[in-house]
């Protein structure tokens, strides 16, 4: 199994490029299932995640061409099986969102119940729910979600009862080719979820209300192809800034999205960095100075991300001052403490929140990654402790970053990925 070796104490300096954004990408991917004629969908990322949803279409019996830059012309109209299967589903949750479209577009679907990271209870029955109450028939049975409708789903009114991105998406998906009009309350605000919104519109649907918590969806009969760019990474985006922040370096990034990542950037000033930026670029420098310990809670967007939490408490562990970290999203999302502790960190966990007293130096130790997100914290900290840092079980870094080793030696990290 493959592992990162990194020898800590180098300030990160350079430029590197953002790329696009997984959460975006992935129901993307999905939407392409309700056009009956090709979509092309550019700027995806380079992951693992990507290429199972490139399996399971295959398995379905999609035709693809990707080419070299990772664009994809998805062909959904010679799919031959509307059956997802547990052997590919297991390893992604986001393999759910097909869920809606199949199901919207051939009458009936077969997935299998999700796997991914282990960080809490993340539940379908939202997503179960709204189909069922667009008139479709849902069992599950056999560790499958089985799915069919007589005729078009129809539209209805769907309140959410808690704000989830995924059962967003689904029922949106499934809710362009309904009959009549479908009203989403409670529905997530992220800007992935506007994204996936932009690009069915791309593909003829009529949504309006997307990127509040109120979206209006007036079915249409069918939809078709298009070319889309998918949004960059703010998560990629906001590690690589904080990574840099941590080590007291300076960093430029192209291909990035400032306008969605206020929670971020205002945590990192808050932290002592200069920050400026542009329509398509951000520029951090931290002219040498340790950061200074944040604050900060999760919570739907526009609020911070809980995708971003365990890459602060990195910082925080390295900062001047106490910092209290409250996360409210997942109830598991703090298995990196652990390991964090290992190297010297001063963290304690009180409920929801993380206590971190920042300490003078973390010191290298092997250490285990546990999720995406967990292990790009774990890099954090390697790179500025002393000594050599060795991160296992990076298939969980290779879900959700695109060629990190590469990315941080171009800023100068002294990082190496050893083939177990």
């Amino acid at each position: 199994m493959d592992k990162l070796i990194i020898t800590g104490g180098v300030r990160l300096d350079g430029e590197i490029r953002v790329s696009g954004a997984k959460n975006s990408a992935l129901p993307i991917l999905a939407a392409t299932l309700l056009s009956d004629t090709p979509v092309t969908v550019c700027n995806l990322p380079h992951l693992h995640d990507i290429t199972t949803m490139f399996e399971l279409f295959g398995c379905m019996g999609i035709d693809l061409l990707v080419d070299e830059k990772m664009n994809v012309e998805v062909h959904a109209s010679t799919i031959k099986h509307l059956r997802a299967p547990y052997e590919l589903v297991k390893t992604m949750r986001a393999s759910i969102l097909v869920l809606g479209p199949i199901l919207a577009r051939h009458g009936r679907a077969e997935v299998s119940l999700p796997g991914g990271c282990a960080i809490g209870s993340r539940p379908v029955d939202l997503h179960i729910r709204g189909l069922q109450q667009m008139g479709a028939d849902v069992i599950v049975e056999d560790g499958y979600i089985k799915a069919v409708v007589n005729g078009r789903l129809k539209g209805t009114k769907i309140s959410m009862d808690t704000v989830t991105v995924t059962g967003t998406e689904n029922i949106l998906m499934a809710a362009t080719l309904a009959e009549g009009e479908t009203i989403i309350e409670n529905a997530a605000r992220e800007p992935e979820v506007v994204d996936l919104a932009e690009c069915l519109i791309t593909m003829g649907a009529k949504i309006s209300g997307h990127g509040t918590g109120t979206i209006r969806i007036q079915g249409v009969k069918k939809l078709k192809g298009c070319s889309y760019t998918v949004l960059p990474d703010r998560i990629e985006a906001g590690t690589y800034l904080i990574a840099t922040a941590a080590t007291q370096g300076r960093i430029r990034l192209k291909d990035v999205q400032p306008d969605i990542m206020d929670a971020i950037l205002v945590k990192l000033r808050e932290a002592g960095a200069t920050i400026e930026w542009g329509k398509d670029w951000i520029e951090l420098n931290m002219h040498g100075q340790k950061p200074k310990a944040v604050d900060l809670k999760t919570a739907p967007f526009p609020a911070m991300p809980t995708d971003i939490q365990a890459q602060f408490t990195a910082l925080n562990a390295i900062a001047e001052g106490t910092g209290h970290v409250t996360e409210t999203i997942f109830e598991n999302r703090f298995m990196h403490i652990q390991e964090m502790k290992r190297m010297g960190a001063d963290v304690t966990i009180e409920g929801n929140t993380v206590i971190v007293r920042g300490v003078n130096k973390l010191k290298a130790a092997p250490v285990m990654a546990t999720d995406l997100r967990a292990s790009a914290s774990l890099v954090i900290a390697g790179l500025v402790a002393d000594g050599n840092t060795e991160i296992e079980r990076i298939y969980h870094i290779d879900r959700g970053y695109e060629c990190i080793e590469e990315k941080l030696r171009q800023l100068g990290a002294n990082i190496q990925r050893i083939a177990g």
